[in-house]
């Protein structure tokens, strides 16, 4: 698949250029879920109805260890003239922070690593022994996730529940292929409501499911419902609790490899503040984490600020601006929950001009990587992966072009 067949060659839009100019720039989300992983969407055609609502021009792919969302994505791009950025997401391991209890990008989890992939587009020139690799991590997480189902019933069974979950239809009713956590809960959120159509009734239960404790989210609030759900039977502690296989996570450099392998931009997913103020202890030094991903020839953060405050936003995206760092941003929408598509700040507070003039240039960037590796021509990395540093105005003015010719022609 190559979307941009059509489009004129790289010396073509070099050519006119001077025809886009970057100001007023466009409205970037680069990462958000599909139902290929899980996502607030039912489908993927939602996302580029939802997106035309909020204005927004720039929509990235970013689904959990699969690429088969792409096709469909890309198609409907054309179709509703957006521009598709083709991201992927990883969870791998770094066994040394795990052993020191260093949390990285996942609060809870010490050595879990969340890890993205910007830019991929030629997803299906993976080589063997990579897709291997996926395929394994694949297969891992369907396990886990059946073992959970297992699990699950058994508890639903010892409380006499008129319910039980079947994996089997859950994966081909609920899911693109891959199942996770979100879709189990999802599956059972449902099915408890099916039951119990009266509040009164489905709070009784839940007292009963969570052994006597009693329920907190409102059960009129699904996405509450969901994740108290998943926190009280999925995880750690609970009766369906399943322990992931250390065959589910990949090595940092592993994630790395599979990326560069798929024409892809490596990218460190980037959780800053919570909302106490607090940061993970890989995150809490802007000079030490800059060091390590530049030592790794990461030179490509992403935000989801709906999480963060601005302030705490705005000095982040400065320092690794300032030191030549793609920085996009996100909405995620892997839970139930359905923000617009549009980004903001916590509490939903607008970012500044600057914030979305970064945002948009590092999605020029990937746009033009995504267009010239389509192209069989070099992208924004150089052949060992490092970026092409010194360049990266001139990559965002050539990506602003294929951008708004691909919008508008």
């Amino acid at each position: 698949m190559n979307i941009f067949s059509d489009m004129p060659s790289a010396a073509g839009i070099r050519k006119i250029e001077s025809n886009y100019p970057i100001e007023p720039v466009l409205s970037v989300n680069a990462h958000f879920h599909t139902p290929y992983s899980f996502s607030a969407f039912n489908d993927i055609e939602e996302i580029f109805t939802l997106a035309e609502r909020d204005q927004v021009d720039v929509l990235g792919i970013n689904d959990f260890i699969t690429t088969a969302g792409y096709e469909e994505f890309g198609a409907l791009a054309v179709k509703h003239k957006r521009f598709p950025l083709f991201n992927i997401e990883f969870m791998g391991l770094i066994p040394e922070a795990q052993r020191n209890g260093v949390r990285i990008n996942d609060p809870d989890n010490p050595g879990r690593i969340y890890f993205c992939g910007k830019g991929l587009v030629l997803h299906d020139r993976i080589s063997k022994a990579n897709r291997s690799k996926l395929d394994q991590v694949f297969g891992e997480s369907l396990k886990q996730i059946r073992e959970m189902t297992d699990k699950l019933n058994l508890h639903l069974s010892a409380g006499n529940a008129p319910i039980k979950i079947d994996y089997d239809f859950l994966q081909k009713n609920y899911t693109k292929g891959l199942v996770r956590e979100r879709h189990l809960v999802k599956c059972l959120r449902i099915e408890l409501k099916k039951h119990f159509p009266g509040e009164t009734d489905l709070k009784k239960f839940l007292v009963s499911l969570y052994a006597g404790k009693q329920q907190q989210a409102p059960v009129s609030d699904i996405s509450a419902l969901d994740n108290e759900l998943r926190s009280r039977l999925l995880k750690k502690g609970g009766p369906a609790f399943v322990e992931e296989n250390p065959g589910a996570f990949l090595s940092l450099e592993t994630m790395i490899n599979i990326i560069l392998d798929a024409g892809g931009i490596p990218c460190y997913p980037v959780l800053l503040d919570n909302d106490k103020g607090s940061f993970t202890e890989f995150e809490n030094d802007y000079d030490k984490l800059c060091r390590y991903l530049k030592d790794r020839n990461i030179f490509s953060v992403e935000l989801i600020p709906g999480r963060n405050d601005l302030k705490v936003l705005e000095n982040f995206v400065k320092f690794f601006d300032e030191q030549e760092f793609l920085v996009t941003f996100g909405t995620e929408h892997n839970t139930p929950a359905r923000p617009p598509l549009s980004i903001t700040c916590r509490h939903e507070t607008p970012l500044t001009a600057e914030l979305n003039k970064i945002n948009y240039g590092s999605a020029c960037v990937i746009a033009a990587h995504q267009f010239l590796i389509a192209g069989g021509e070099t992208g924004y990395l150089e052949k060992n992966g490092a970026p092409r540093l010194g360049k990266k105005e001139e990559f965002v003015r050539f990506g602003n072009a294929v951008i708004r010719h691909f919008i508008h022609h």
